[in-house]
């Protein structure tokens, strides 16, 4: 039987959100609302960092509402709201007083599939249930009354299943709609589990 271990903070609170975005992939990541379990396994993350990426909500330290949880010790969510439509899934990382964060892209849907076809409006467990951010977050239940969860907690977690995954199974590449980022557009910071159907579009629909 494999293992399974609920992720700590200890691994959340790593200095390099760009370590613990790579280490993401092959977990599991859960909800549990009213008593519904819904989840998956990790195939798609990306990295962003307070200090020195302009790709970051909270680059060169800018503290807003919005980004305000960002400097919370490593282990909350971080949710926001895109297009008015879609909320995004982050956990904060590292240290108190620093702004980084891993967002989640995609997940191979595995358990309460039916429960996430209805959410997300679909007959069927095609790859519009769980592969983009956006559409994630609708088939897990989450939303922007989230931001702030523990991610350690029982309502919102991830698990160590021990399986992990090899340098040869990983894609790197630059992270998808930073454009406005310039240089740091382009760092190879976007990873994905390598031929895994469940990994989002080079041009998602969220």
């Amino acid at each position: 039987m494999a293992l399974q271990q609920k992720l700590t903070a200890d691994f959340f609170t790593r200095p390099d959100s760009v370590t613990i975005a790579r280490d993401l992939l092959g977990k599991y990541f859960f909800t549990s609302f009213d008593g519904v379990l819904t989840g998956g396994r990790i195939v798609e993350t990306e990295a962003y960092s307070g200090l020195n990426d302009a790709a970051c909500h909270a680059h060169l330290g800018r503290r807003t509402k919005r980004t305000q949880i960002m400097y919370q010790q490593g282990g909350v969510a971080y949710v926001y709201l895109i297009y008015g439509i879609y909320s995004l899934f982050n956990i904060v990382t590292n240290t108190e007083g620093t702004a980084d964060a891993v967002l989640i892209r995609a997940i191979e849907p595995l358990e309460g599939i039916e429960e996430m076809q209805l959410r997300r409006g679909l007959a069927k467990a095609e790859t519009r249930l769980t592969a983009g951010p956006g559409l994630l977050t609708q088939a897990l239940g989450i939303s922007t009354q989230h931001n702030g969860t523990n991610v350690t907690g029982n309502e919102i977690w991830f698990e160590d299943r021990g399986m992990p995954i090899s340098d040869d199974q990983i894609v790197a590449g630059p992270r998808v709609g930073v454009a406005y980022a310039g240089a740091d557009a382009l760092l190879p910071w976007r990873f994905n589990l390598k031929g895994n159907r469940w990994v989002s579009k080079a041009n998602p629909k969220y």
